[in-house]
């Protein structure tokens, strides 16, 4: 299945969502549209994943991990992505990650420890996606 695809199988059964087009654009993907997962690299698979997320313009999107398996440099064009997806959508983003650095890009922090909420943390200065140091 071509990642045009895999976000349609969402936007056919969902009313008011955007065409995998304008899904697939906004993840940076819209000149891979016609390709298949083993044409893709991780994080362009990734990207997909998170494309077919949006395309039903939720609320909230839970990310769980979505750097967990990449290495930095494409680690950072998925968090561009969510970024993006904050931004032009209005959507809002959770970010669940064992890795710290990216805390800098948030809004809010929230640290868990024991299954409890450990602390809340606005952040005063928010850096961009490109200014995080892993």
């Amino acid at each position: 299945m071509t990642a045009r695809e895999n976000v349609s199988l969402v936007t056919e059964l969902s009313p008011g969502s955007m065409t995998p087009e304008q899904a697939l654009g906004l993840v940076d993907l819209g000149q891979r549209l016609d390709h298949f997962p083993a044409q893709l690299s991780g994080g362009e698979q990734q990207r997909v994943a998170i494309a077919r997320a949006i395309a039903k313009r939720p609320d909230v999107l839970l990310c769980d991990e979505p750097t967990g398996a990449l290495d930095i440099t494409t680690g950072v064009v998925v968090l561009e992505a969510i970024a993006r997806v904050n931004q032009e959508l209005g959507t809002s983003t959770v970010v669940i990650t064992h890795n710290a650095a990216i805390a800098g890009i948030a809004d809010r922090v929230v640290r868990l420890a024991d299954g409890h909420v450990a602390s809340v943390e606005r952040n005063a200065t928010k850096l961009t996606v490109q200014e995080l140091r892993w």
